[in-house]
């Protein structure tokens, strides 16, 4: 490839006033650059509480990551703590909901596979005794080879963690890769959201590859020397010592069945990089649950001595998919290195490896990422690698055009006085932001010229919003909208805190505005993948109890017209979000016992009960009302009485309160059958389909045909042709569905529940509308719904069915 590197590094502030960011002609006086960058990217970060309080110290590099599916990992000297970011359509606090679980560090140390125990043993005992003090100390005081300390102290903690793309658990989430101080690379999933599970320890597996291959890489080697020659022992150690490893994106392999049918199956490679410049490729299966998923792993060279980080290349090309490896080193080379897969259609790879950068200048590249972006100029898919270069960002711009593979590459200085400990980017649009540990991050903003690249930045004090901190580690937010930063106290009057109380707090990046215009011209029309812009709306429709004009006046433009249901269920969500923010916050905190008698009891008061149609909402029902009866415990009759000013000077201040309430109830109501019915039509698509004959297909189809005819009002063509199709099919059968504890017929009456005329009630299935008559169900991730499990008798598209996530909140299903 061609290789063009423009490096400038001698500042002109001449030039630079005109251009606050020209390739290589960045300012090195903060201040200057902060106020230079054009308005139309100007950021107020925001403070966004809670910031959770980590209970031990972080520990590794780039301690902090963030998962698609809106899990932030922390890895810290115990374990792997894990906050989950829900958006909770049923709570009225305006904070951020955040679930916390932990990866447990295991408690025994990680001894690598080099030899038989026996011979190990012998081997180890030689070395600590050995005359040559070489040997003896090298021995002594290397990790690797003494996990467990004896006179050091023992290695707690975690190295590096990454998670995986969206879609590779069996709940269709993020699996997490867990790399131990001590060498144990293992795979985590989180199944039944509070517990997490290993399902793999790669660096057994591996070990045991190792031992059975002798220790060659390819069966052509020389046979190496015995494992009693230092050299060899250091060989093999060094050989299965993973220093990082990164997941690829989701490629999918066809196979082939027995009647010769095919079909497509998802897999997912990690890329493991090893102390002596190896790199171990693992493909795996999806759903990944455990050892039988793997179906491969291969050894790739990479020849770079002392390798620090590595990262996928990902690049499409005309519908081709290429991909590679780019790897860094401790000295300062970086380059990508071809990955065959074998056996996954379409992708290809490059001929040979690809120098994006070849000085041993001893800046230790420390993160990469790469960023795929469209080229404005050349009209054309590329690829955006920067990394981080002690206090400079190294960027490299990749571009295949007919010809041959393009390459520009140069630095950005003058961003942070001290070294870059940590490095994220925001996929969407490029922008990537790094952080220094005094508390300063530089949000770059890449800007396409005719040639090449630029960028635009500016600095983020985080003192402004925090006060005085020191910064361990930031990570973007999937959708662009939070950042991440890992706290601890800074210097006060020149002095260093006695203790360091490690947080993770939260920044705000974007806008309302920007958030809600991007969920309006959201591509994924999912939900719960943009929980972080949903969270946005939900903390401004809180504090200003109202969803603003334009924002409801766009939404209902695009239900106009387009047909997705996706805008309905946005709608839905602002509605239940705007019913939250005109309850009655509870003054205590729920479950503290309050120690005083209620002096004034609010919840007697005209107005204040909940309303009526209790049955429908449920949960979230008796969760307010529960609040409304609290309200008065523990405060001032003074205070109690300015609180409920509003609701009950007199029954006509009263009113208006309490008929809003039941509109936006009405409205929820509208748009909750709107969306059921949209979900029954396409139920009894799959059943027209896939029933030949009129057999019953556990799917109460004869009910729900019933329940769509039933409001006089309802009118939809497709609806009645289709049920029209499907009850000529069914003839006159009903195939009635039965209580299992009275064998009555249950009637389909409701979209929620089912209730037998003696009194029985069941939940119904909000995928397959049968109602649940056992006493294991799933439930979505916000208790909005319930869903059954699927059973060895389901045909495969009840399964598919079975597989959706919830149809008013997009939220998936356990």
């Amino acid at each position: 490839g061609k290789m063009a590197a423009e490096r400038g590094d001698e500042p002109e502030p001449a030039a630079a006033e005109e251009e606050p960011a020209a390739l290589g002609l960045e300012l090195l006086v903060e201040e200057v650059a902060a106020a230079a960058p054009s308005a139309g990217f100007r950021l107020t970060a925001v403070r966004r509480e809670p910031a959770v309080r980590l209970q031990h110290g972080v520990s590794g590099l780039e301690p902090l990551g963030w998962s698609e599916d809106h899990r932030v990992s922390v890895s810290t000297a115990r374990s792997i703590a894990v906050l989950e970011q829900l958006s909770d359509v049923h709570s009225g606090a305006q904070e951020m909901v955040i679930q916390r679980t932990a990866v447990p560090a295991p408690s025994a140390a990680c001894l690598l596979k080099v030899g038989p125990k026996k011979e190990v043993a012998e081997c180890k005992e030689k070395f600590a005794n050995s005359v040559d003090p070489t040997v003896s100390q090298t021995f002594m005081l290397d990790r690797v080879f003494n996990p467990e300390g004896k006179s050091l102290p023992p290695l707690r903690g975690f190295k590096y963690s990454s998670w995986s793309p969206l879609g590779c658990d069996a709940n269709g989430r993020c699996l997490l890769a867990a790399l131990t101080m001590d060498n144990r690379l293992t795979i985590h999933a989180n199944l039944n959201r509070l517990q997490w599970v290993q399902l793999v320890d790669l660096t057994e597996l591996y070990g045991e590859r190792l031992y059975e291959a002798s220790y060659k890489l390819a069966k052509a080697d020389a046979p190496r020397g015995e494992l009693g020659d230092f050299p060899e022992f250091q060989r093999r150690h060094s050989m299965q010592t993973p220093v990082r490893m990164e997941w690829s994106g989701i490629c999918t392999t066809q196979q082939v069945k027995h009647n010769n049918e095919c079909w497509d199956v998802g897999s997912v490679l990690l890329a493991v990089l090893f102390e002596n410049g190896n790199i171990a490729v693992w493909q795996f299966q999806l759903p990944f649950l455990g050892k039988e998923s793997i179906t491969s792993c291969n050894t790739i060279e990479s020849g770079i001595s002392s390798p620090s980080v590595l990262s996928w290349w990902e690049y499409e090309h005309n519908n081709r998919k290429m991909s590679g490896l780019i790897v860094g080193s401790a000295f300062g080379p970086v380059k990508i290195l071809p990955v065959n897969l074998k056996a996954v259609k379409g992708y290809f790879t490059l001929r040979q490896p690809v120098v994006l950068w070849q000085e041993m200048d001893q800046l230790p590249v420390h993160s990469i990422k790469c960023i795929p972006l469209y080229h404005p100029y050349q009209k054309c898919s590329c690829s955006l690698v920067v990394a981080a270069r002690g206090p400079y960002v190294f960027w490299c711009l990749l571009l295949i055009s007919k010809a041959r593979l393009n390459v520009h590459n140069s630095h950005v200085t003058g961003l942070h006085s001290l070294p870059i400990v940590s490095m994220t980017a925001d996929k969407q649009n490029g922008t990537v932001y790094t952080c220094s540990s005094d508390g300063k991050v530089r949000q770059l903003i890449p800007i396409f010229t005719d040639v090449a690249l630029k960028f635009e930045h500016q600095l983020i004090k985080l003192s402004e919003v925090f006060g005085s901190v020191r910064t361990h580690g930031i990570a973007v937010s999937p959708c662009g909208a939070y950042l991440a930063v890992i706290t601890t106290e800074g210097m006060t009057n020149g002095l260093h805190p006695v203790n360091k109380n490690y947080q993770v707090q939260f920044v705000t990046l974007k806008t309302f505005e920007e958030a809600a215009a991007q969920l309006l011209e959201s591509s994924v029309q999912n939900l719960f993948r943009q929980v972080d812009l949903t969270d946005l709306v939900r903390w401004k429709i809180l504090k200003d109890k109202h969803i603003p004009q334009f924002l409801q006046e766009a939404l209902d433009k695009k239900i106009e017209s387009c047909g997705s249901t996706y805008f309905w269920r946005f709608k839905l969500f602002l509605l239940r979000i705007l019913y939250q923010s005109m309850q009655k916050a509870p003054l205590e905190v729920m479950w503290k016992p309050s120690h005083e008698d209620a002096k004034v009891l609010i919840s007697d008061s005209p107005g204040m009960g909940s309303t009526e149609d209790d049955q429908e909402e449920g949960t979230s029902k008796q969760a307010s009302r529960q609040s409304l009866c609290d309200t008065g415990k523990g405060m001032d009759i003074d205070d109690a009485a300015d609180e409920s000013l509003p609701q009950l000077s007199d029954l006509g201040g009263r009113e208006p309160m309490e008929e809003k309430l039941l509109e936006v109830q009405a409205q929820i109501e509208a748009v909750e059958m709107h969306l059921t019915r949209e979900h029954m039509k396409r139920v009894l698509g799959e059943v027209y389909l896939h029933t030949w004959i009129t057999e019953n297909t556990s799917i109460p189809t004869r009910g729900v045909c019933d329940f769509l005819m039933s409001d006089d009002g309802y009118e939809d063509r497709t609806a009645r042709v289709l049920i029209g199709h499907i009850l000529k099919k069914m003839n006159k059968q009903t195939f009635p569905e039965h209580c299992s504890l009275c064998k009555e017929i249950l009637p389909f009456t409701d979209r929620k529940q089912a209730v037998c005329s003696n009194g029985h009630i069941w939940l119904r299935c909000f995928l397959t509308y049968q109602s649940c008559q056992s006493l294991v169900y799933r439930r979505c991730l916000l208790h909005d719904s319930i869903a059954r499990h699927p059973t060895p008798e389901d045909p495969e598209w009840i399964r598919r069915l079975l597989q959706g996530p919830c149809t008013f909140c997009d939220s998936p299903v356990f």
